[in-house]
């Protein structure tokens, strides 16, 4: 079947969402992302699969993740009429009994995280909901009463952990691709961009450049125009990419195609990490069942509109997340950044006009075209609209995937939906922006995030990774951390980053080593001006801001180094003293 108009789309729509909210069999979905499969998920699954593969009153799925990372496998478990529940830790010797948990209706809250009372899409306030009136369980918290889930708003994880990822009719029961229909059929392409200006959404991938203002600049040009989705996500500790494309990859297809139709694009490609062997899997998965559907190929919906998606896996270079060193990678030469003088929009992929925006920016796309530019501008801060998704990580009680409103405090995220630092121990910092972010005190936890905000005290949004540090973490060490991974990930192209990094490295090792001396402090912030100013692109001229910015909220700590030759933290081995110095990790 060729869909041909909304009409297919709302039959398809209709026919799917039964067996989402009504089956008519004990519906059990599996959480089966990469972190559910690496803490047991796919053992239980099969066993599940094995076990009821005659019974026919028993439905085994699989679904992406729902973010709380910390208590995978979950698993997911409702009938018609009754509540949803979602059990934790459910591996291969508990899913049967998980099962068989609910069917007897003893509800074991030892294993349960929640109820759902809505699992609907953002998307679907205009359909009667047929679980309205499902009674909830007496004692079970609800989902959004938990700490983690209550300052939630799903827009770009709207599908993930409730739809089957390989399903393109369970993408479309949840109103998925009635944007896109609804962009072809009804709006011209300058209307597109219009509203996607108006919702001033901006780029998610750490630039945060107004994606708006990209299409405009990219739909003026004449020649061949290509559609490119980062998906290379190489910060230490962050994975919002891999879980979007993991639980929903058929909203960054939807993306991708309404950003065609607005900058008149017949060709799109997706940059994957190599390392990223099930989102590659997902993503074949998804484009072929779009092809199937008459979704990607010629004349689209019975019209003049052709547009193809390919797939290119990159080989693990982080500077491939930079947009002109990931165009040459696509063309399959060494992915080296350029100057940008010339802009991408202008001269990119094959020197042709080229429109990159990352994972999360194209999964975004069809809610604003649904839910209207004046909705989305309704969330976050003056400068940084809609929601924002962090992997939350590190020293934190509960880890995982969380999506929250721009403009939320950090103290929020840490210590509410985090729930603080396990073990009794001190909060110290959060690390925001990955490589070329910066180390953020507690005194500046009720900070708002947003674009202008982190960067103002020394960090950036980045792509999305937070990690928590506590008292047992040396600034020193960290900074070191960092340091040493932009070494070994420099394309070495140009002067000021391959030297000024490696002497970065030497002298924080040094110090780590209690053999730093009076003057390097200032050297590092010289090298870290040098950088700043000098190198090439964005990924050098960030690269020192975690040195930077731990010197400036914690130079204390390298004074004890240098100093007294002592580790505040008790972590570096060669300034503690086994006699004395009692480690805080």
């Amino acid at each position: 079947m060729k869909i041909q108009s909304e009409k297919d789309l709302k039959y398809i729509r209709q026919e799917y969402a039964k067996t989402l909210y009504t089956p008519d069999v004990t519906k059990v979905n599996i959480g089966m992302a990469m972190c559910g499969i690496a803490n047991g998920a796919q053992a239980s699954f099969q066993k599940a699969s094995e076990a009821f593969s005659g019974d026919n009153g028993i439905s085994i799925n699989k679904t992406g993740c729902i973010g709380f990372c910390e208590v995978e496998p979950l698993v997911e478990i409702f009938e018609n009429g009754k509540p949803r529940v979602v059990y934790k830790y459910i591996t291969e010797d508990k899913i049967l009994d998980a099962i068989q948990d609910y069917r007897d209706g003893t509800f074991n809250k030892k294993w349960i995280v929640g109820q759902m009372r809505e699992p609907h899409s953002i998307l679907e306030d205009d359909i009667d909901n047929p679980l309205a009136n499902v009674p909830l369980l007496k004692g079970i918290p609800v989902f959004e009463n938990i700490p983690f889930y209550d300052r939630q708003v799903k827009i770009v994880t709207r599908n993930c952990g409730y739809i089957d990822p390989d399903s393109i009719e369970e993408y479309i029961a949840r109103r998925g691709y009635f944007a896109f229909f609804h962009a072809l059929n009804d709006l011209e392409p300058k209307q597109i961009i219009d509203i996607i200006k108006m919702s001033a959404l901006r780029g998610r991938g750490g630039g945060g450049f107004p994606a708006g203002i990209k299409w405009a600049s990219c739909a003026k040009h004449d020649s061949d125009r290509y559609v490119i989705c980062n998906a290379d996500e190489g910060n230490p500790g962050a994975y919002v990419d891999r879980s979007i494309i993991e639980g929903d990859p058929h909203s960054i297809l939807e993306g991708m195609l309404i950003a065609a139709l607005a900058i008149g694009s017949s060709q799109g490609f997706i940059y994957v990490r190599h390392e990223y062997p099930l989102s590659i899997k997902r993503l074949i998965t998804a484009i072929k069942a779009a092809e199937k559907y008459g979704l990607l190929g010629d004349n689209i919906g019975g019209s003049d509109f052709s547009f193809q998606i390919k797939i290119s896996t990159g080989a693990g270079a982080y500077v491939c997340g930079e947009s002109t060193a990931l165009m040459s990678s696509l063309e399959g030469k060494v992915g080296r950044p350029r100057a940008k003088y010339v802009h991408t929009v202008d001269k990119g992929f094959r020197d042709g006009p080229s429109n990159l925006n990352n994972v999360e920016t194209y999964a975004n796309v069809p809610a604003i075209l649904l839910k209207g530019a004046e909705w989305y501008t309704s969330l976050g801060t003056e400068h940084s609209k809609g929601t924002k998704l962090f992997s939350l990580v590190g020293n934190v009680t509960n880890s995982g995937l969380v999506e929250v409103p721009m403009g939320i405090s950090l103290r929020e995220i840490v210590f509410d939906i985090g729930e603080g630092v396990p073990g009794n121990k001190a909060f110290k910092a959060i690390q925001t922006g990955g490589p070329s972010g910066g180390c953020i005190p507690e005194k500046l936890l009720d900070l708002p995030v947003d674009y202008q905000k982190l960067t103002d005290v020394g960090s950036m949004m980045g792509a999305g990774g937070m990690v928590v540090l506590d008292e047992g973490v040396c600034m020193v060490d960290i900074a070191r951390y960092f340091i040493e991974f932009s070494k070994d990930e420099s394309c070495g192209q140009c002067n000021p980053c391959r030297e000024g990094i490696k002497q970065m490295l030497t002298i924080l090792t040094g110090i780590c080593e209690g053999t730093g001396k009076e003057g390097d402090i200032e050297l590092l912030e010289e090298l870290g001006s040098m950088l700043q100013k000098f190198c090439l692109c964005a990924l050098g001229t960030s690269v020192a801001n975690p040195v930077l910015a731990t010197i400036f909220y914690f130079r204390k700590e390298y004074e004890a180094h240098i100093r007294e030759k002592k580790c505040p933290a008790g972590f570096c081995k060669a300034l503690v003293n086994p006699k004395t110095d009692k480690p805080k990790n």
